[in-house]
């Protein structure tokens, strides 16, 4: 969903929280401006600008900046560089600080510091907060606030973000005229942060270094480098398994509703146009979509368990070197794996990666991935046409072939992160460096927000944009009439049936009919909608029997098996080339991105069609 730009300049002084990547900045954002927020992006560059209201004690009303997470103040990617140049008060429709929020993990003072220091040269303000002061104290450490405050001549709080704790008494500090006086900047120069620093520590008796905590116990095997890739494929496989065998009771009970909500109506009202309105475009089309959404619900339940568990940068790490046999690094892993959800948050997290090509290339594979709105249309062909049975090990081979078809997205992406490399990226070496955070126990009060988040997206766009084109399908499928001499069925005679019948010999040779022809059409507006569009058609013209046993009686496997390889690859999506334009800043990539694609998944598909022909 493509944001706005929005200039916020209200009266109220600004404070900007910085600090390194996973320190709980955003929690404590979170934490003290509640639901006050507004979400944007910087003028002139395509990097989320998120900014809050919080209220003093004392009735002040200040604006809060949640800065993009940066491990230095020499910008190595777009980001970075709207972090320095929102300091440096160069950045374009926004002023310059009143106040630095420094947020830095209590438990990793000896790197964190770097970013604290440089933050005090630019002449502002500084508070110090002691993140995670919780799990450095689990570990034996114990920081002096005090004592640290009166080293590096500002104010320090010790702090606990995903709690609450220190988000009080940081609210009565801001009341306090002294906070806001600049300290005078560190005198030494940059070079010599790393000396000063651990001679801090040192007379803090913070300088020892910790015993392994549970965190360094579970990577020993977490990051092994043969059991370690073992442990993510085995996570991937369970989670496809789990797509088809946990939401089985949900499904049903919502094609159970639908049913007798259609039933009702047909007891109930007169046959006509509106019956047929509400029964064959409403609830055939939309209800025909919203029946996949306990699936799309456990995908992003898991997704966001390894996110929340501190799991997905070590996947990041573990895939890095065989990424870079493709061209890229480890960086790019976590916008592909965030794509699986959807392609456009996908694209826009590849703002933090430094390497111009690369970021380029991300973006360019993120379509690839096989994202939840793909997951309808995989559900309802695999759910006609593969049987429900169990495999070795209690495996559902309906869970394989949905495990198999995500792999044929990925491999897709491999297939031309490899070309790319060969044609763009000769003698570029790569490093990667990426922090690995603390494992925690996910939060529940965070999955459920997740999910519920999730959820209000996907019936907001059933309630939408499906709806609206699942009725313009119903439109174009009911009318002109059937004449009175028709021999065929009616809907062939519809605007819908001769704009298919129109297309039809352009995707003849690739097995598609002209109902699936209607239906890709305005799956152009979100891939999900063409599940919705095929239950229009098809209720509207065959009495409303079940989608999934209509096309298993009049598809032939060949023409499944197309359609299945037509998904993994076209980007079905109007919604991603414009997100890939409003990134890339023009139209060039975008529409090479749509013609390679559709021209790849036509000969996919076609390629699918033969071979599975000759082979039933």
């Amino acid at each position: 969903m493509q944001q706005a730009v929005v200039h916020l300049h209200p009266a109220g002084r600004l404070l900007a929280l910085l600090g390194n990547p996973n320190c709980g900045k955003t929690a404590l954002f979170n934490r003290l401006t509640g639901s006050r927020q507004k979400v944007a992006n910087y003028a002139g560059v395509t990097v989320e600008r998120k900014e809050g209201r919080l209220l003093t004690p004392g009735g002040e009303r200040l604006r809060l900046l949640d800065l993009p997470g940066t491990y230095s103040l020499h910008p190595r990617s777009p980001d970075e560089q709207v972090t320095r140049d929102v300091l440096a008060g160069v950045a374009k429709g926004e002023k310059r600080p009143d106040l630095l929020l420094c947020v830095v993990d209590a438990s990793n003072l000896r790197r964190h510091l770097r970013l604290v220091l440089a933050a005090q040269r630019q002449g502002l303000p500084c508070v110090l907060m002691l993140n995670m002061a919780d799990v450095a104290e689990r570990r034996g450490l114990r920081v002096d606030a005090a004592a640290l405050s009166r080293e590096l001549g500002m104010p320090v709080l010790r702090s606990v973000a995903v709690e609450g704790d220190g988000v009080d008494a940081l609210r009565r500090l801001l009341d306090d005229p002294a906070t806001w006086q600049p300290a005078a900047p560190p005198q030494q120069p940059e070079a010599d942060d790393g000396a000063r620093i651990a001679a801090l520590l040192q007379r803090l008796g913070l300088d020892q270094a910790l015993p392994p905590g549970p965190t360094e116990r579970i990577d020993r095997w977490v990051l092994h480098p043969v059991l370690g890739p073992l442990l993510m494929a085995l996570l991937m496989f369970g989670m496809f398994q789990a797509v088809f065998a946990w939401a089985e009771a949900p499904k049903a009970w919502i094609e159970a509703g639908a049913a007798w909500v259609a039933a009702g109506l047909n007891t109930h009202m007169a046959e006509g146009w509106l019956r047929s309105l509400l029964v064959d475009g409403l609830i055939a089309g939309a209800g025909g979509v919203l029946v996949f959404l306990p699936q799309i619900l456990i995908l992003f339940a898991f997704i966001l368990l390894l996110e929340e568990s501190g799991y997905l940068p070590r996947a990041a790490y573990l895939l890095d070197r065989w990424m870079g046999g493709l061209g890229l690094s480890g960086r790019s892993f976590i916008p592909l794996l965030s794509s699986f959800a959807c392609a456009i948050p996908g694209i826009m997290a590849t703002r933090a990666i430094a390497n111009p090509r690369d970021r380029l290339v991300t973006i360019a594979l993120a379509p690839l991935m096989t994202c939840s709105a793909r997951l309808p249309v995989y559900a309802l062909l695999i759910g006609a046409f593969i049987p429900q049975r169990r495999l070795w090990g209690g495996i559902e081979l309906q869970g394989l072939v949905l495990f198999a078809l995500y792999a044929a997205g990925m491999a897709s992406a491999a297939a031309v992160a490899w070309l790319l490399k060969h044609l763009t990226a000769r003698g570029q070496v790569r490093t990667l460096m990426m922090e690995l955070p603390e494992y925690h126990w996910p939060r529940l009060r965070n999955l459920a927000i997740g999910l519920l988040q999730r959820a209000w997206i996907f019936i907001r766009r059933v309630g939408g944009i499906i709806l609206v084109m699942t009725l313009a399908i119903w439109l174009l499928s009911s009318y002109p009439a059937a004449p009175l001499e028709a021999t065929r069925p009616a809907i062939e005679y519809s605007w819908a049936g001769q704009l298919g019948r129109w297309l039809a010999p352009l995707f003849e040779p690739i097995g598609f009919n002209w109902q699936i022809v209607i239906a890709l059409i305005p799956g152009l507006a979100a891939r999900e909608v063409a599940v919705g569009a095929l239950a229009t058609v098809y209720a509207v013209s065959s009495e409303g029997h079940a989608l999934t046993g209509l096309i298993a009686q009049q598809w032939s496997l060949p023409t499944a098996l197309a359609l299945l390889a037509w998904y993994v690859v076209a980007p079905q999506c109007l919604s991603t080339l414009a997100t890939i334009k409003r990134e890339t800043g023009g139209w060039a990539m975008p529409l090479g991105v749509a013609t390679a694609y559709f021209g790849l998944a036509y000969g996919a598909a076609g390629l699918t069609y033969v071979l599975a022909r000759a082979s039933v």
